[in-house]
This record gives C-alpha cells, sequence and structure tokens, in this order.
C-alpha cells in the first residue's frame, strides 16, 4: 500500500508537470526534458508511468475532471452552472485545467488521440441536463443532447476569446454573461430565477475548490518514489506494459470519486 501511494504521488507530480509545459508550450513543443526538470524526478521513474509524450499528454487530458468537484444538490441546472463557473474559475490558476483546454484544441494532438476530452465535456454536461429535465427544469422543447452541444462549443468559444483578447482575466464574468444570454433559452422562467449566476459564487466555489485540492494534495504527501521505480530507464511499467501503475484518482462534476484510467 505504501508503495502505490508513493505510486500515485509520482504520477500526480509528473502529470502536474507536464501540465505546465503543455500549457506554456503547446504539445508539439513541449520536451520530456523541461517535464522531468519540473516535475523533479528521474526518467526511468517518468517512463514507468508514461512510456511517451503522447501517453503524458493523454494522461493529463484523462484529468481534467480531477480538479472540477461540484457539490450536488436540488437543482441540476444549477449544478450545471457551477459546472461552468468552476472550471472558469480553475482555468485562470490551474496549468491542468488550461492545458486540457489547449491539448483538447491542438490538431497535432487531436490527429493522434482523437476528440474524446471535448465529447467527454460534452457527455458530463448532457448528464446534468438531462437530470434537470428529469426535474422539470427545462423548457419542454429542450433537447438535452442538443443544448450539451450548444453550450459546450459556447464555453469553448467564450474562452478562447477571453484568453486571446484579455489572457483570461475576464473569463470568469465572460462564462457568467454566457449563461445568462443562452439559460433562458432552455430553463423554466420559476427556475431560471433561482439560479445564482454570478461571478461572487465563481469565487466562492473556486475558494472551497482550492481547500479540498489542498486536502488532497496533503492526503498525497510525502518522498517520491522515482528511486523505487527507476529500473533502467526503458519504457515500461505504466501505460507500455508489464506491471500496470495504479491509478490516480479524479473526482467527476457529480461529486463521486472516480478512477481513470
Amino acid at each position: 500500500m505504501a508503495r502505490q501511494e508513493r505510486a500515485i504521488r509520482t504520477q500526480l507530480s509528473i502529470l502536474k508537470a507536464a501540465a505546465e509545459v503543455f500549457d506554456s508550450y503547446g504539445y508539439e513543443a513541449a520536451t520530456i526534458g523541461e517535464i522531468l526538470r519540473r516535475a523533479g524526478v528521474t526518467k526511468g521513474a517518468l517512463y514507468f508511468h508514461f512510456p511517451s509524450k503522447q501517453a503524458l499528454a493523454e494522461g493529463v487530458l484523462e484529468q481534467q475532471f480531477s480538479v472540477i468537484r461540484v457539490e450536488p444538490g436540488p437543482c441540476r441546472l444549477q449544478e450545471f452552472v457551477d459546472t461552468g463557473l468552476i472550471v472558469a474559475y480553475r482555468m485562470r490558476r490551474d496549468p491542468l485545467v488550461s492545458a486540457v483546454a489547449r491539448l483538447s484544441l491542438e490538431q497535432e494532438l487531436r490527429a493522434e488521440y482523437g476528440s474524446s476530452a471535448i465529447r467527454q465535456w460534452i457527455g458530463a454536461s448532457e448528464v446534468l441536463l438531462g437530470a434537470a429535465k428529469e426535474q422539470g427544469e427545462l423548457l419542454p422543447h429542450v433537447a438535452p443532447a442538443e443544448a450539451a452541444w450548444l453550450f459546450s462549443a459556447a464555453w469553448t468559444g467564450t474562452q478562447l476569446y477571453s484568453q486571446i483578447l484579455a489572457g483570461r482575466e475576464d473569463l470568469e464574468a465572460r462564462v457568467v454573461a454566457l449563461f445568462r444570454h443562452l439559460l433562458p433559452s432552455i430553463a423554466v422562467p420559476a427556475v431560471l430565477s433561482s439560479l445564482d449566476i454570478t461571478v461572487q459564487r465563481a469565487a466562492r466555489l473556486g475558494a472551497a475548490s482550492d481547500s479540498l485540492l489542498e486536502d488532497r494534495d496533503d492526503s498525497h504527501h510525502g518522498d517520491r518514489d522515482g528511486q523505487d521505480d527507476d529500473r533502467d530507464g526503458s519504457w515500461g511499467g505504466g501505460r507500455g506494459g508489464g506491471e500496470a501503475a495504479p491509478a490516480v484518482p479524479a473526482v467527476g462534476v457529480d461529486g463521486r470519486i472516480a478512477a481513470s484510467a
């Protein structure tokens, strides 16, 4: 168990470092050397968990929900809004979230990895909107799948414009404006009037998620296992072959713990 905990800590350290590098340089320009420098692990430890740069990028993409935590509540449409607000908050502060946004839109990586990251966000949105529809929170004409696709596309466009025009400094405010403009077309008026769609709520939710992530990081704090897994520097372990590395815990938008592949 102690060995598995050390392996999880090493995976998290490598993924965080990889996210910083991918976010700063993009997939094509990112180097394994820079990721090693930031992670502070040996080449053997990195290759034990991630046998290639593509595997590192996939690992970052698979962690896209790991820093997004929304507590379930009675109103599913508020959960949907809160998810968008927290992502906006974290995208300005967490390289993992920002890197996922960049990697999922890069043509080079899409050709190798496909569009699964985008499809996962659309799917998560569809789940929340479907639950909202079942609870009578959406207007009769609204199709959750179609609404999820449109909201996801609009959110992505909003963050891209915010990044290009303002370095994402106004992202929370822009996402709030997006929801306020689009939600009247899908929400029942009584539900719409009860929703809290404000920059202040984004800040409160973000502060709460900061505390949760700090607690998670503290629980995984300790010495890295680089020496344990530094076999011979060859491809092996986690994603290549042989003994599988333990999965890194991830938290889904419904607040439940899941294990990433």
